[in-house]
């Protein structure tokens, strides 16, 4: 089975946890298809895109540049399922063959987990909070600055798990 060095996403190179490329064959034809486990930043940076410039470099050298469409899987990890239409298989040979009937599908989540995938690429994501503080404090902190703040409330709360341990 063929295995994936890097992929580039319109000319970027992104991190990969792990990957799967595969032909899935179906009473309709043939497609490429390429299942990625990414980071949550990668995974909302894209996800909303329907059509994507794909270069894959495969260990064995081969290259493959594609447009590809992006499918959307629930599932615990973050991921991308891009594929493509193949004309023909014949430039494929190396490539696994499956079908909706296979015993052996690809699992492109297995031996990753979310908190391993966090210590590479860690998200940020914005919270809104509603505090009954006294005064003083409130107005303190309307005079902070925001960057100020989210450094002040994360060292915070990193304190506070260790306390918890």
């Amino acid at each position: 089975m063929a295995a994936v060095k890097l992929v580039k996403i319109d000319g970027e190179t992104i991190h990969i946890f792990n990957s799967e490329i595969y032909i899935f064959e179906s009473t309709s034809g043939y497609t490429l298809e390429l299942d990625l486990v990414v980071s949550e930043v990668t995974e909302r940076k894209y996800k909303k895109e329907q059509n994507l410039i794909i270069e894959i470099e495969l260990e064995s050298g081969r290259l493959i540049d594609s447009i590809m469409h992006l499918k959307s899987l629930s599932g615990g990890l973050p991921q991308l399922n891009l594929f493509c239409d193949l004309e023909s298989i014949d430039d494929y040979e190396e490539l696994e063959r499956v079908n909706e009937n296979s015993s052996s599908f690809p699992n492109v989540e297995e031996g990753i987990t979310l908190e391993e995938i966090r210590k590479v690429e860690m998200p940020n994501e914005n919270i809104s909070l509603k505090l009954n503080l006294p005064i003083d404090q409130v107005e303190w902190l309307k005079k902070q600055k925001k960057a100020d703040l989210n450094e002040m409330i994360k060292e915070y709360i990193s304190e506070y798990w260790k306390r918890q341990e």
